[in-house]
């Protein structure tokens, strides 16, 4: 007897398309009201392919909503101190309401100092340890990572109420796997983390109401892991070379296998990508209204 359920594709595009234009909507009135543009200062080292096209990407919708967009196009060669420099003149700059540093950095900058550079009230990234810390503690006036605040909102779109499920995060950086954990944990969820250490992630999952997958493992989650009925979000992006010598993307879940498993998914392009950008502008926004 065939139980296969039916999968949903859960449009992070669409999503991210009524986000935006609300966002556009409160620039409009903030500039009307205060004279104030939000700003946002995006700082890109070297010339990583993927982080090219996701800092254009940034770039058009920032412009799209009326911000400000200042970019910062740094070579690959650029000293740790001349990116802190950097940061400092941005941190006194009262035209930028937004800093975000593009991740990853080339091998030899140490990122960690850098981000902990930027002013908490300018990190729309929600990377520095004031903002950190403001998330563990559950207040609500720091800044939420872009990328977890997209999948939560997508997953309050889907399911309205988070309350007692059981949720597996698989991946455990600091951008994106602590931060939905704890944004998971502040709605109720009971949480895994799954990490590269983990020794049992494929029962854990089998476990999971909610499946975040963060780790850039092209498929690492088959079919076979899935939960029936569950909700997949799936953050990888992953690009692989197919027989007809095509590039595509991919996510970090083996999206056909869990087709008639999952209840909804997440697509990889399409799924959580828009909706990061659109949380961004608005961290970007909430940090000009509160300079304001």
């Amino acid at each position: 007897m065939n139980t296969s359920i039916e999968t949903q594709l859960i449009d992070g595009k669409a999503f991210a398309e009524k986000m935006t234009k609300e966002v556009a909507a409160q620039v409009a009135e903030l500039q009307q009201t205060t004279g104030v543009t939000p700003g946002l200062a995006v700082i890109l080292v070297g010339n990583d392919p993927a982080s090219e096209v996701y800092v254009r990407n940034k770039t058009k919708q920032t412009h799209k909503v009326g911000m400000r967009s200042f970019m910062h196009l740094l070579p690959e060669t650029t000293t740790q101190q001349e990116l802190l420099t950097l940061i400092q003149r941005l941190n006194n700059d009262p035209d930028i309401h937004g800093i975000l540093v593009q991740l990853p950095l080339p091998k030899h900058l140490d990122s960690d100092p850098i981000i902990q550079a930027i002013l908490p009230e300018k990190d729309v990234d929600g990377l520095t340890a004031y903002n950190a810390g403001k998330l563990t503690l559950g207040h609500t006036d720091g800044f939420i990572p872009c990328t977890p605040l997209g999948c939560l909102l997508l997953l309050q779109q889907e399911l309205s109420n988070l309350r007692g499920l059981n949720a597996l995060v698989i991946g455990a950086s600091n951008l994106m796997g602590k931060p939905m954990a704890q944004l998971l944990l502040n709605q109720g969820c009971t949480v895994t983390i799954a990490h590269i250490d983990t020794r049992n992630t494929e029962e854990l999952a089998r476990q999971a109401d909610i499946l975040i997958v963060a780790t850039g493992c092209k498929e690492l989650v088959k079919g076979s892991w899935v939960k029936k009925g569950a909700v997949i979000i799936d953050v990888g992006i992953n690009r692989i070379t197919t027989e007809e010598n095509k590039v595509k993307l991919v996510g970090d879940v083996a999206f056909h296998e869990t087709l008639g498993i999952a209840s909804k998914i997440t697509p990889v392009p399409g799924g959580v990508g828009p909706v990061t950008i659109s949380c961004l502008l608005y961290n970007a926004l909430s940090a000009a209204k509160k300079k304001k």
